[in-house]
């Protein structure tokens, strides 16, 4: 019997699987749009169909989130509810205020939070959390070095060309990266909520076992859909201009590096932020040409934010959870 302790949950759900669309579909966005490659009612088209079929094109990610990170008999309908109305307040908190944090990380938090007011420490997985912190290195570090590399490579072979059919050249270059990193961060961001969703489906007892049935994933792919078509423009100027002003050339080496780090983490189920993988790779491409081009003073604001999403969230779980119970 469907209960309506558990429709509030699954709402909630898909609330925040919208926010995540909203918030995170300017990451995916921002270097087209800024280098003028895509009009951005072009790019949020695109950014719509190739988040919807990546999110449709896997389970990996999903099945880590849902039964790897925390214990389910640790959480309730009333706690996971908790944990997901902390990452829409965070998660609207920092898109009004241009900032591209981490709804990823918001998510995870979030469920530790709500799993540790339930079952203390023991509730977590530390298993799961091992390729959390793999995933914070490789989004981080290894977006923005390849990034970079890519960047400095293109200029050694491209930079003596002439810069009317390098350019584009480089457009059409940019545009496929695009639709690559798109189609990744719905592969990726995508599934965390289905793994939560078919999580709450065994708690609030609509399943019998942890399984992800074709209907989760159409209905999270949608919904995720439905967020990334509301935009989130502040957050694009934020990364798009405010912290470095983008060539195409280099708009390709940051989607290409970032599409690349999240595909091979989603093969391995690694849930890593793709907000910290694409801005990390967009700093990386700039400071390829020269150091300089990236204004440091918005990317620290920026990882500051990130910095503090965990504990935001967590707490926010956690004291919210408490009150529920």
């Amino acid at each position: 019997m469907i209960s309506i302790a558990l429709v509030v949950a699954l709402a909630t759900i898909l609330a925040a699987e919208f926010v995540n669309g909203w918030t995170d579909a300017p990451n995916v966005i921002a270097t087209v749009v800024a280098t003028g490659v895509m009009s951005p009612r072009t790019a949020i088209v695109m950014a719509v169909i190739m988040n919807t079929a990546g999110a449709m094109s896997g389970t990996a990610v999903a099945a880590t989130v849902g039964k790897g990170i925390v214990e389910p008999n640790a959480l309730t309908l009333h706690s996971i509810t908790a944990a997901m109305l902390s990452i829409i307040a965070w998660g609207t908190f920092a898109a009004r205020a241009g900032l591209p944090v981490s709804k990823s990380h918001a998510l995870l938090a979030g469920l530790a939070g709500a799993a540790y007011a339930g079952g203390g420490w023991s509730a977590l997985q530390w298993s799961g959390w091992e390729k959390v912190m793999i995933g914070m290195v490789m989004s981080i570090v290894l977006g923005g070095l390849v990034a970079y590399a890519i960047g400095a490579i293109t200029v050694s072979i491209a930079g003596g060309a002439k810069p009317g059919p390098a350019k584009r050249t480089f457009d059409r270059l940019s545009v496929a990266a695009a639709c690559f990193l798109a189609f990744n961060h719905g592969l990726n961001d995508g599934q965390k909520f289905m793994g939560v969703f078919a999580t709450t489906l065994l708690i609030g007892g609509a399943a019998a076992t942890f399984t992800i049935p074709w209907w989760v994933i159409v209905v999270c792919a949608l919904t995720m859909a439905a967020g990334t078509s509301a935009g989130g423009w502040r957050i694009i100027r934020t990364i798009g201009w405010r912290m470095t002003r983008l060539q195409s050339w280099q708009g390709f080496a940051a989607q290409a590096a970032a599409g690349m780090t999240i595909f091979g983490a989603s093969g391995f189920g690694v849930p890593l932020s793709t907000t910290h993988t694409i801005t990390s790779a967009i700093a990386g491409a700039a400071a390829s040409r020269r150091t300089s081009d990236v204004r440091w003073a918005v990317l620290l604001r920026i990882v500051l934010a990130w910095i503090i999403t965990f504990p935001v969230c967590f707490v926010a779980a956690y004291v919210a959870a408490r009150l529920v119970s």
